[in-house]
């Protein structure tokens, strides 16, 4: 029994999509290229932070009573979190529906970053 749970310790760990977004992310912005491609990832990775703490933010001041979601529990908040987190990449990656930080973060620190 104690080597099948390491073998899904190692399995679970060797997806970091599963155990942390957030490594995830980092490797990914690593691997974009330039400096200038990783300043534009991380730009639009902070915006999506923000906007994901806003949704957060909003979603803690709406009535709870007869949700749609029906009774408030850990994985109902891990559900929601995961959807904010992916509404928020996918309005941070549209220009039609970004908010602006992550073109006002490249404009601003592209002068500091090599090509």
């Amino acid at each position: 029994m104690d080597n099948s749970i390491n073998a899904i310790s190692t399995n679970v760990l060797n997806n970091t999509g599963l155990v942390n977004n957030d490594q995830y992310n980092l490797n990914n912005i690593k691997g974009a290229g330039n400096q200038k491609a990783q300043l534009k990832k991380v730009g639009e990775e902070f915006e999506t932070m923000f906007l994901t703490k806003m949704m957060q933010t909003m979603d803690k001041t709406v009535d709870r009573e007869g949700g749609l979601l029906g009774q408030e529990s850990r994985y109902v908040d891990t559900f929601k979190n995961h959807v904010y987190q992916e509404v928020s990449r996918q309005l941070t990656k549209s220009p039609h529906t970004s908010i602006g930080i992550a073109s006002q973060i490249y404009k601003q620190m592209e002068r500091y970053v090599q090509d």
